[in-house]
């Protein structure tokens, strides 16, 4: 099994098969327009920019379940994206990626790659781990996503090759992204 044998929902609600990306580099990654780690969707528009030629898509699924900080329509989250951080790479129908009601895809990347703990050196990390003890304790059992801007790394084949939590800046997964294009 790979991420290529999971059908997912654009933003317009069409269907649309992982298997079209066979042969690329994918970052897949849950988004929310207003939380702390919302910025990141420019650094991952700079890797889009400086890498899709050689082969690199990214693929951001917008998810309401963490503070309801993605509230808007899935065209409001589309527009936010392109005017306030140039979004060019495609953004899918926002959903659900941690529980019982987690798109398929989600289910299966966390099943692929756990959650390996939080980078202590960011600057929100301390923050962000003491929220969720306090408000969503629930959250910080098992392997399913801890929060926004969880980030996947899949390798040409479709394998799910490295998880990077939201204290782990697009710009750091740099090196990880190159060895695979």
């Amino acid at each position: 099994m790979s991420v290529y044998d999971f059908t997912v929902k654009t933003n317009r609600g069409e269907e649309k098969s992982l298997g079209d990306y066979k042969g690329k580099v994918l970052i897949i990654v849950n988004t929310a327009s207003k939380c702390g780690f919302t910025p990141q969707y420019k650094e991952l528009q700079d890797l889009y920019d400086k890498y899709k030629d050689q082969g690199l898509e990214i693929l951001g699924f917008p998810c309401n379940q963490f503070g309801a900080q993605e509230p808007g329509s899935n065209e409001e989250v589309q527009t936010f994206c392109r005017k306030n951080y140039g979004v060019s790479f495609q953004i899918f129908e926002k959903g659900d990626v941690r529980g019982e009601t987690a798109q398929p895809l989600f289910q299966y990347l966390t099943k692929e790659k756990g959650f390996k703990g939080f980078d202590e050196k960011h600057e929100i990390a301390a923050v962000l781990l003491d929220a969720l003890k306090k408000n969503f304790p629930e959250y910080l059992e098992g392997d399913g996503i801890k929060w926004n801007f969880t980030k996947f790394l899949i390798d040409r084949e479709g394998n799910v090759i490295e998880r990077f939590e939201p204290t782990t800046t697009p710009a750091n997964m740099v090196p990880a992204i190159e060895k695979l294009l």
